[in-house]
This record gives structure tokens, C-alpha cells and sequence, in this order.
């Protein structure tokens, strides 16, 4: 086995495990081997046999094709299938958990996200909104075996589901983020709770309400967030430092919801799939292809965290402007 292509392996193991284990001890239990015997392989002098590898790459879910760079003109993504899990709000969070971590434990993260309808990290600052929106996905698009009778109702959100999303809020503002916010930033938020108010799909019909209520205060909030360019909990008191927020807002459709992240030493892409998923590429070619469209979606695009006030302005005055055209249908339809 040539040497690059064993050092190859061995950093992507790296990069799997961060934070989690030393390299020694996850390769040493994967093979059954000493720690010195890891270290004599990390360094080349002595190759991996074909069994060895193979015991690697499925144990660590390493692609022998982005190993290899078999053929330069296609990417490998991975992903978790939604049918090898059962669905639950617990279930997807504890996944999008287990990601960020990884990226967090990595020197010095940051974030470049383009945002097509609903930014998600940005939603847990108010779990019931979450709750409605993976459940809308569920039962409506995906057709998720369990959620065809199911109407939505208010539940009460367990303590540990609450927990993880609270987790994965705080690790998201803590690394700092450029986002691309488009014209329709929650536009199919507030038609998918329209639809189910029309289809009697709320347990509650005055619930719609409710749920549009709670984006007034999302919206109030991601608003004070743009003024002073920092990320914070709802309801807590901003950070004096980090947690740095540059909100772009960009006239034109982004083209996908992606997260481009970079590290001091790695860089990795997720882009929307399925609507609920997401798929996960490191390959180098396709990075720099995806970071210059990103890059000039930024340039195309406005700043307006903590500079131009006029535009920020307008532009969460266009949000407030669907949310109540909504509402005004709905509350008429409950008169009636």
C-alpha cells in the first residue's frame, strides 16, 4: 500500500474520532494491536495489509473511492437513511448533536451557511417551531409510517429532547458564522401552517395561531441577533465576545441550504437532502468548487448585521409581512 495513501486513511480516522478518543486506542481496538504497532503503521514503516484496511474503512465508514481518488470526476457523500433509524424528534437531533460536535472540536471552526427557507440551528431557540416542522416533514412529505392518522397538537417536549437542542444551539453560536439569508426566509414556514390549518391537520385549530405567534418572537429575535452581530440563547443576555454573526441578505434564491465549515486543519460540506437529511462530502475538489459559489454569493449580497440598518430593516419587514398576511386568513377563516 503506498505510503500517501496510508497517511491518508490515518487522518481521516483523526478526523472522525476528534475529541473523542487518542488515535492509538481507536485503531489499536479496531485491529487488535498495540499502541506502538498503531504508530509503526501511522508512520509507514509498516504497511496495512488489505484485511487491516478493510476493518478500518468499515469500522470508521471511510469510502475506499475518496481513499484512492478513484476517479477524479465523482464526489463521495455519506449519509444516515432515514429507514435505518426509527424517526423521532430525539432521534434527529441526537444525529445533528453528533456532527456539530465534530466540527466544534476542531481548531479554530467556522461556519459559511446558505439559507434557503428555515434555518434550523436558528429555530431551536424555540424547540415547538422544530417540533412542528420535523413533524410537517414527516407525516406530509416523507409519509412516515405512524403519522398518517396523527393530527398536531401541543405536547409537552421531554426534558432531554429539550437538552440536545439546547446543546446544539450553544455549540453553533459559539462558532462563528457567515449566513445567507434569501427573500424567502420562512415563507414556506408559514404556508406549511397554513396548509395545516385549511387541512384540519391542528388538533386545535387556534394553534396555527399560536405557532405563527411563536415566529413573530423567532423573527424578533434573529433581528436582535443582526443588530449587534453576535449569536445568543432566547431570552438570555448577549456575549460580550465570540459568537460572532454576519447575516447577508442576498435578493436572488439561494440555490441550496449548504454548511461549508473549515478548520485549521479540515473542511467539510453538508447540503440539505431529503428534505430531512443531509449529505456529507471532504472532498477536496468538490470544497473548492462549492466555497468560490459561496464566496460569490457573499459578494453579491448585503450585510446587514450591525451595518445598514435601512436594509435590515426592510428586509425583516418583508418577514413580518408574510407572517401577518397568514395570520389575517386564518383569523378570518376562525370568525366564520
Amino acid at each position: 500500500m503506498r505510503v500517501d495513501h496510508q497517511t491518508n486513511i490515518f487522518e481521516l480516522i483523526k478526523i472522525k474520532i476528534k475529541g473523542q478518543d487518542n488515535l492509538a486506542n481507536a485503531v489499536g481496538d479496531v485491529l487488535s494491536i498495540s499502541p506502538d504497532a498503531v504508530y509503526r503503521r501511522y508512520r509507514g514503516e509498516t504497511a496495512l495489509t488489505i484485511f487491516e484496511l478493510e476493518k478500518l474503512c468499515k469500522h470508521f465508514e471511510i469510502s475506499l473511492d475518496s481513499l484512492f481518488e478513484m476517479n477524479k470526476n465523482k464526489v463521495v457523500f455519506d449519509f444516515v437513511p432515514l429507514d435505518t433509524y426509527e424517526f423521532s424528534m430525539d432521534n434527529y437531533l441526537e444525529g445533528i448533536l453528533k456532527n456539530i460536535k465534530i466540527i466544534k472540536a476542531q481548531k479554530n471552526p467556522e461556519l459559511i451557511m446558505a439559507i434557503t427557507n428555515t434555518p434550523f440551528f436558528q429555530i431551536l431557540n424555540y424547540p415547538h417551531l422544530v417540533r412542528f416542522k420535523l413533524f410537517f416533514w414527516a407525516k406530509t412529505h416523507l409519509m412516515i409510517e405512524g403519522y398518517e392518522s396523527k393530527s398536531f397538537d401541543y405536547e409537552q417536549i421531554s426534558s432531554k429532547t429539550f437538552d440536545t437542542g439546547l446543546e446544539i444551539l450553544k455549540i453553533y453560536n459559539s462558532i462563528p458564522s457567515k449566513e445567507i439569508y434569501d427573500p424567502e426566509l420562512l415563507r414556506g414556514f408559514t404556508r406549511e401552517i397554513f396548509y395545516y390549518f385549511e387541512a384540519n391537520h391542528f388538533k386545535d385549530p387556534n394553534y396555527a395561531l399560536y405557532m405563527l405567534k411563536l415566529l413573530d418572537r423567532f423573527v424578533d429575535h434573529l433581528e436582535a441577533q443582526a443588530i449587534i452581530g453576535k449569536k445568543f440563547v432566547s431570552t438570555t443576555t448577549p456575549p460580550a465576545s465570540g459568537n460572532d454573526f454576519e447575516m447577508y441578505h442576498n435578493e436572488t434564491l439561494n440555490a441550496n441550504a449548504s454548511i461549508y465549515y473549515k478548520t485549521d486543519d479540515h473542511a467539510g460540506l453538508h447540503i440539505t437532502h431529503n428534505l430531512l437529511n443531509s449529505i456529507h462530502t471532504h472532498d477536496a475538489e468538490y470544497l473548492k468548487d462549492s466555497l468560490s459559489v459561496l464566496n460569490k454569493q457573499l459578494a453579491n449580497s448585503s450585510l446587514i448585521s450591525i451595518v445598514n440598518e435601512k436594509n435590515r430593516n426592510n428586509y425583516f419587514a418583508q418577514i413580518r409581512q408574510t407572517i401577518n398576511s397568514f395570520r389575517k386568513k386564518i383569523e378570518v377563516q376562525l370568525i366564520d
